[in-house]
């Protein structure tokens, strides 16, 4: 399972989050098609843009509790005072990758900033 974690400011256009998936996949070599879902935090799931990312993508957009935010919090990259202030997290995006891929999962790297939106991609513990 691969995971791209959705981490934005208020006001973006799903252009902007589609724009941040492709920048974070291409930096690995990946297309969309290798994605799984989008996941996102609570604070986010009234989030317009991302929803209409994942009905773009055909994906599911899980949106991640505070609880299993915070529990995957150790396993992110980069870190943010205004993401940990608002979700407990110092990285919302990397956070909610990490929870959905589940068990084991890792990042691929840190997450990607384009303009106002974030994006971490997870590959679940049993991908190789």
């Amino acid at each position: 399972m691969m995971v791209a974690g959705i981490g934005s400011r208020k006001g973006v256009s799903v252009e902007d989050v589609l724009a941040a998936i492709e920048t974070a996949l291409e930096a690995h070599g990946l297309t969309m098609t290798a994605l799984s879902a989008l996941a996102t935090a609570v604070l986010k799931k009234d989030d317009d843009a991302i929803a209409a990312a994942g009905r773009a993508l055909n994906l599911p957009v899980i949106i991640v509790d505070d609880t299993a935010l915070q529990a995957a919090a150790p396993g992110t990259l980069s870190h943010s005072e205004l993401s940990q202030e608002l979700a407990g997290t110092p990285s919302v995006s990397e956070a909610s990758a990490l929870a959905v891929a589940g068990a084991g999962a890792k990042l691929l790297g840190p997450r990607t900033v384009l303009g106002p939106v974030t994006c971490a991609i997870a590959v679940s513990g049993d991908a190789e």
